[in-house]
């Protein structure tokens, strides 16, 4: 029995279309075992289940998992500046073990990523003893030139905390370390509960909610700043051509087509997503596109 390879991935109501772009590139880049675990609210499985059932997505190897969101409650500090950072899902990758049980090793995939490559090959990422997760690094990213033109780029701890309060202060971590981007990680379940991740990301979200350690009008929003506290030096690394990201960033950046033509994955976090208008390199995302049977989702091509 070859090994089964573990994607979990959210579906959230109102980009549906994204999570499904990403399975079928996943699924058709690779003849390995692979096994979604589609993650959504309870009021969205029943479309998320149709969605595959009566798409060419028909074959894949899935499970839906409801995801209940009075996990959350009391731990996350409401946001005007960026209301979409607060969506219950964003919350997915602190609670792994307990929506996938039976693996030891995880994929845990942002629904605004393309995978060009073979799934298998980021399965295969090694994590050093001790380490409960895989993630990129923002130091990592391509030439120099693309990275200035992506003008307002946070890649340090600086971008995601506040460095004048107490407890920000007190862990000691540089303001210049370079932080590392969780819409793409590899997982070791019986790590992450050996060391109690869960509890201990729950536990900043808490300490956030009390005194407000970070905030969306900062850095990537609220869910990669307990993350970059509860990892900081403790996380192995990602092949930088297996997440090649910040392509929502800023809709007059683009990158070379040869580079991307390279890439493993490609991410478009940020605001300008593929499935929207303005945004870059939204061909790529279409090729992988499937229409949604029950006509609901649209691209925005305002063409």
């Amino acid at each position: 029995m070859e090994e089964e390879i573990p994607v979990v991935i959210c579906a959230a109501a109102g980009r549906m279309g994204a999570a499904m772009a990403a399975i079928n590139s996943i699924y058709s880049n690779t003849d390995a075992n692979v096994m979604f675990y589609v993650v959504g609210l309870r009021s969205t499985l029943p479309r998320i289940r149709k969605w595959i059932e009566h798409s060419k997505l028909r074959e894949i190897n899935f499970r839906i998992v409801e995801f209940n969101p009075v996990v959350l409650r009391g731990k996350i500090r409401p946001d005007s500046s960026r209301p979409e950072l607060l969506q219950p899902l964003n919350f997915v990758r602190f609670y792994l073990p307990l929506l996938i049980q039976h693996h030891e090793k995880v994929i845990y995939l942002d629904d605004d990523v393309i995978v060009q490559g073979d799934i298998q090959e980021l399965y295969d990422t090694g994590l050093a003893l001790g380490h409960a997760a895989a993630f990129s690094d923002d130091c990592d990213l391509p030439s120099a030139q693309d990275t200035s033109r992506l003008v307002g780029l946070q890649n340090t701890y600086m971008g995601y905390l506040d460095y004048r309060k107490k407890a920000i202060k007190d862990l000691g971590i540089s303001p210049s370390t370079c932080s590392f981007n969780p819409g793409v990680i590899v997982a070791n379940m019986t790590e992450w509960k050996h060391q109690r991740i869960t509890k201990q990301l729950e536990k900043w979200m808490q300490k956030n909610m009390e005194e407000n350690l970070y905030s969306s009008s900062l850095g990537g929003g609220v869910a990669t700043s307990p993350m970059l506290i509860v990892f900081h030096g403790k996380y192995s690394t990602i092949n930088p051509l297996w997440h090649i990201r910040h392509l929502g960033w800023n809709p007059d950046a683009r990158y070379s087509e040869h580079f991307l033509q390279e890439a493993k994955l490609l991410h478009w976090n940020g605001r300008h997503k593929p499935w929207d208008f303005p945004s870059v390199h939204n061909d790529l995302w279409e090729s992988w596109f499937v229409p949604d049977p029950a006509g609901i989702f649209k691209l925005n091509r305002n063409s």
